[in-house]
Order: structure tokens, then sequence, then C-alpha cells
């Protein structure tokens, strides 16, 4: 049996897939070789993983060098309470494992920095940040930029979030290059203009809406269908209950 060929239990796990013309065998194929990175097991990766595992992507790294804490699971919902205390690798491998036998998971247990970046996103496909902090965003944009590596950006706040695809390594319909993650934000703020999420606090449910959306993104991306959000920020006011876009370009 080839590595791409589906056995019973997986035509009948992704039938719902399958019978989608836009998916269908050859796309759910695709999702199967797949190997995605997502950076960080919290509450953005938590539902970044689930969907993913649930899709059937075929590889899944996760990068996170953080243990589970009793005041990380009002949101990160791929943890639980006897999780509390173990390595948020160990447990998000184990979620990942009870959704999906099917997926292989590698695990990388440190923090992702400007010296290692790129040499981890070489390794994979695609890669999903939800990560929370700027020098993390910064290091891994600049790594899937260089690699050729297609990022599926996200960041929420307490009660709003934010998705983007970034691929500034090819041109758009227009023949001008894809901005990329820099040109979204020129320069980091200044320390302690943005609060962290402790600070400030964050509506658990709104990361399950934004890391949701990034699964989206990640699976239209592999499977080619869609209209990615390239050159595009998707904004969401949960308050409000409100999604708004913004077009954003690299200059000339």
């Amino acid at each position: 049996m080839s590595a791409s060929a589906f056995t019973p239990d997986e035509l009948e796990r992704y039938a719902r897939h399958i019978v989608l013309p836009e998916i269908g065998g050859p796309g759910q194929q695709k999702l199967k070789r797949a190997r995605v990175l997502v950076i960080g097991a919290g509450g953005l990766g938590a539902p970044v993983l689930q969907y993913l595992a649930a899709a059937g992507i075929g590889t899944l790294g996760v990068v996170d060098d953080d243990t589970v804490s009793l005041s990380n699971l009002q949101r990160q919902v791929i943890h639980d309470t006897v999780s509390v205390g173990e390595a948020k690798n160990v447990s998000a491998a184990r979620s990942i494992g009870r959704i999906n036998p099917n997926v292989a998971v590698e695990v990388h247990d440190f923090r992702i920095a400007a010296d290692n970046a790129q040499d981890l996103v070489r390794r994979y496909d695609l890669v999903a940040d939800g990560s929370d902090n700027f020098d993390t965003r910064y290091a891994v944009a600049d790594a899937c930029a260089a690699e050729g590596k297609p990022l599926v950006h996200a960041a929420v706040g307490r009660f709003d979030g934010s998705v983007t695809v970034l691929k500034p390594f090819e041109t758009g319909p227009d023949g001008r290059k894809n901005p990329s993650y820099r040109d979204l934000f020129p320069e980091p703020p200044p320390a302690g203009m943005v609060p962290s999420c402790a600070e400030a606090g964050v509506l658990g449910a709104l990361t399950g809406v934004i890391g949701t959306l990034q699964a989206m993104e990640v699976i239209k991306l592999i499977a080619g269908i869609g209209e990615p959000l390239v050159g595009r920020l998707l904004l969401y006011d949960g308050l409000a209950a409100q999604f708004d876009t913004i077009r954003y370009k690299a200059p000339q």
C-alpha cells in the first residue's frame, strides 16, 4: 500500500471531506502527505492542532517549551485538568493521538528564535504561528520568507483577533510581490505597550474562533482551494460579532 493510500477506516473517517468536490480523494491525499509546523500549543495552537489532526494532516510539528497551568485551561482546550504540570508538547501529542491515531506528531521542546527558526521551518511544508510575543512572530515570519514556506499568522487580544496568510516569496495576480510580515508590521510596538494575556485577560472562546480560522486557511493552502488571506488581514471583533478585512501591500 502506498503512503498516500487510504485504509477503510480512513475512508470512513474522511468521508465528509472526500464527497466535497473541492477536496475529494486527491485533496485528502494532499492533507495526508502534508507536514505542518504549529508554533505554540496554547490558546491558538490548541484549535489549530485539533482541527488539523481531525482533518488528516499527515505530520504535525508542535513547538512549545512551556508546561500546562490551571489558568491555561479556560482557553487551551487541547489540554485538560490531569495535564496540569505536564509539558504542553506531551499533552498536545496525547490529545492528537486520541483525535486521530493516523497523524504523526513531532515535538520540539524549545523556544523558537531567530537562531533556530530557519532550520526548523525548512523541515515542514507550511507553518501556523500561534505565538504570543513579537520576537517569536518576527523570527518565524523571517524564517518562512527565507525558506519559501507559507505562513498562517494569527493574534488575539481581549475580545478581538486577526488572521492573515504570508507568501512574500511569490507574486500576486497583479504581478507585484506579495507583502511580508514586516510590510504589515514594520517594527514591534514599544515594550509594555501591548499587555500580555496574563495582564489584560482574553475570552477563551475567542481563541477558538481565531485558531479555527487559522486551521481553515492551512487546509485551503494545502488542498489548493479558495482564496487564501494573502495581502488581507481578517479582523474579528467578538463583542460586536463583526468581521472586517484590511488589504495591505508590499511597497513598490
